[in-house]
């Protein structure tokens, strides 16, 4: 017998984005959300810092979704990789996977989410960045050249998942660990419940 979920919806939820990471975490945690994934323009701006750049984006993409679902919450989000203030996207190509990582290596860089949550029916939106500081290992290029081979960098920002095969070259997380996959779902969980947004699942064998 399946263990049922902790949480369960009291108003409509709707996730701004196409993430199927994002998507999995809140419909493991019992949240009945619906996917509208928004595309926007992703370029920073001149002189962006990478926070002010990650929280932009989740505001953007949420209240464009919201427009077509004002009665609903709307959670945007947005992740970049930071390194010396600069941002990391997704690589083009192997070899841009490689300089990516190379910078990584032995060195500790911030994952920053942007989120957004909106309901333009009850005229609220709260929005806010969390910031996970990761630690490398000090991986030699043979190593790094033998991870870029498997593919999964290719469609990470910074190059690499931390979810995935990645995971071995992080020595140390300070921070959310959800956050660095995508969405930190502790705080979002946290403003759902206050907000009676979702609630927790009632025992329904009074155990």
């Amino acid at each position: 017998m399946n263990n049922p979920p902790p949480f369960y919806s009291l108003q409509p939820l709707v996730l701004a984005s196409g993430s199927p990471r994002r998507r999995e975490m809140l419909r493991g945690l019992g949240l009945d959300v619906d996917v509208v994934p928004i595309q926007v323009d992703e370029t920073p701006l001149a002189g962006e810092k990478p926070d002010d750049f990650a929280g932009r984006m989740a505001a953007t993409k949420a209240l464009a979704a919201a427009k077509h679902r004002p009665a609903s919450w709307v959670i945007g989000a947005d992740t970049v990789v930071s390194i010396g203030g600069n941002i990391l996207g997704k690589p083009n190509d192997p070899a841009d996977a490689m300089a990516i990582l190379k910078q990584l290596v032995n060195a500790t860089h911030r994952v920053m989410t942007g989120i957004c949550l909106c309901c333009l029916d009850q005229h609220c939106q709260a929005s806010w960045v969390d910031t996970t500081r990761v630690t490398f290992i000090d991986a030699t290029e043979d190593i790094l050249a033998s991870y870029v081979r498997t593919g999964e960098p290719l469609d990470k920002a910074g190059a690499y998942g931390i979810q995935g095969i990645g995971s071995f070259l992080v020595r140390e997380i300070q921070g959310s660990c959800t956050n660095v996959i995508g969405l930190p779902v502790d705080s979002v969980v946290l403003f759902l419940l206050r907000n009676g947004i979702i609630a927790p699942r009632p025992d329904e064998h009074g155990l």
